[in-house]
C-alpha cells in the first residue's frame, strides 16, 4: 500500500489523535478567539486560531516535534536530523532538536529574511544556505540527507508532518466543536492537509478554504491542471512562507486534491492590508502567511455569513524592513 492510499481520512485522524499524545507536553494549545469587530464586519462567527502565539511563533512546532519524536529513542539519539525552510519549520525543528539535545543541521534558501535568521542562530544549530527559494532548498536537503544517512524532518511531503499539523484542527474541534468554515494558508500543503483530515473526519461537511498569494498559487493551479507542476515561477510575495514550488511525488497534493473544498488566491495589496488591520485593531504583527486567511475572507465576506468560521493565523515573524514598507504605502 503506498502512502497517499494509506493517508485516507481515518487513517489521518488516528495519527493526530497520536501526535497530539506525543506532542501535547512539548507545544502550546494556542487560544481560538472570537473576533466582534471581524464578526460585525462581515456577518459571520469569525475566530481566530493564533497560532503566532505557538512557542517558536508558527505552527511548524507541531510537525517538527512529532516527527523527531516519532523516531524511536535509541535511533534518534545516534543519528543527526537535516530541515529545509525558509524560517519557521527550522524555527520549529531547531527548538525540537535543541530541547532534546539532538544533533540537528538546517538549510535555508540563501533570501532568507534577516530577522528569521537572527533568531534561528540563538539555537546554535548549524546553518547552511543554498538556493533561492524553498523547492530548490528541499530537494538538495534531500540529497544531502540521504548521502550522508542522517534523518530528514521535511516541512510538509512526510505523514509524520501532516499529522503533527493536524493537531491544530484538533484542538478546533474541541474549542469549537460547531465550526463550519476554515481558511487556512497553502504553501506546501502540510497545514491544509493534517487540518482537513482530522476536520473532515470529524465532520464531514466542515468546508476548508485554501488561501495563497497571487503571486506563488503553486498548489491550487496544480490541482487545476491536475499535476504538481514545474514551470511556474512564483514572484516575490509577502507571504514568503508560503512561497515556492512543490515537491515532485509530494503526498500533500493528493491530499489537498480530495480536502480542499475551494482556494481564494489573494493580491499583494489584499494581504498588506489585512496585516494593516491586525495591527491597527489587534495590536498583532503577524508575517505576510498568517495575512492569507484574513485576506481571503475580506474579499469575499458575503460567502460566510451565518457561519461559525475559524482563520489560521500561522505565524508572527513579520521583518522590520518588510513592516516598514508595508505601512509606508
Amino acid at each position: 500500500m503506498s502512502k497517499v492510499q494509506k493517508l485516507n481520512q481515518l487513517y489521518i485522524m488516528k495519527t493526530i489523535m497520536q501526535a497530539y499524545e506525543r506532542i501535547r507536553s512539548h507545544i502550546r494549545h494556542t487560544p481560538l478567539e472570537h473576533s466582534v469587530l471581524l464578526s460585525k464586519m462581515t456577518g459571520a462567527n469569525v475566530y481566530l486560531k493564533l497560532e503566532n502565539w505557538q512557542l517558536t511563533g508558527s505552527f511548524k512546532l507541531r510537525g517538527a516535534m512529532n516527527k523527531i519524536l516519532s523516531i524511536p529513542e535509541s535511533e534518534r539519539t545516534n543519528k543527526t536530523f537535516v530541515a529545509a525552510s525558509t524560517g519557521n519549520h527550522a524555527a520549529g525543528f531547531a527548538y525540537a532538536v535543541q530541547k532534546m539535545a539532538l544533533r540537528g543541521e538546517v538549510f535555508l534558501p540563501e533570501n532568507v529574511s534577516p530577522s528569521k535568521l537572527e533568531y534561528l542562530r540563538s539555537f546554535g544549530v548549524p546553518l547552511h544556505f543554498h538556493g533561492q527559494d524553498s523547492l530548490e532548498t528541499e530537494i538538495h536537503t534531500r540529497e544531502y540527507a540521504n548521502t550522508h544517512g542522517h534523518i530528514l524532518v521535511h516541512p510538509y511531503n512526510d505523514p509524520d508532518i501532516i499529522a503533527g499539523q493536524g493537531t491544530i484542527g484538533l484542538e478546533i474541534a474541541e474549542d469549537l466543536p460547531e465550526t463550519d468554515v476554515v481558511l487556512v494558508p497553502v504553501g506546501g500543503g502540510g497545514l491544509v492537509a493534517g487540518i482537513g483530515g482530522y476536520l473532515k473526519s470529524y465532520h464531514a461537511d466542515i468546508q476548508i478554504i485554501g488561501c495563497q498569494p497571487e503571486n506563488s498559487p503553486e498548489m491550487s493551479v496544480s490541482i487545476e491542471r491536475g499535476h504538481i507542476i514545474e514551470e511556474l515561477i512564483a514572484k516575490p510575495t509577502l507571504s514568503d512562507g508560503t512561497a515556492g514550488g512543490i515537491e515532485q511525488g509530494a503526498i500533500t497534493f493528493d491530499l489537498c486534491k480530495k480536502l480542499v473544498d475551494e482556494f481564494v488566491l489573494v493580491s499583494e495589496k489584499e494581504i498588506a492590508e489585512a496585516l494593516i488591520w491586525l495591527l491597527k485593531n489587534r495590536q498583532m504583527m503577524v508575517e505576510g502567511s498568517a495575512g492569507l486567511a484574513l485576506a481571503s475572507l475580506l474579499k469575499e465576506p458575503e460567502k460566510y455569513q451565518g457561519k461559525n468560521v475559524v482563520l489560521i493565523v500561522c505565524g508572527r515573524r513579520l521583518g522590520f524592513e518588510k513592516l516598514r514598507k508595508i505601512i509606508s504605502k
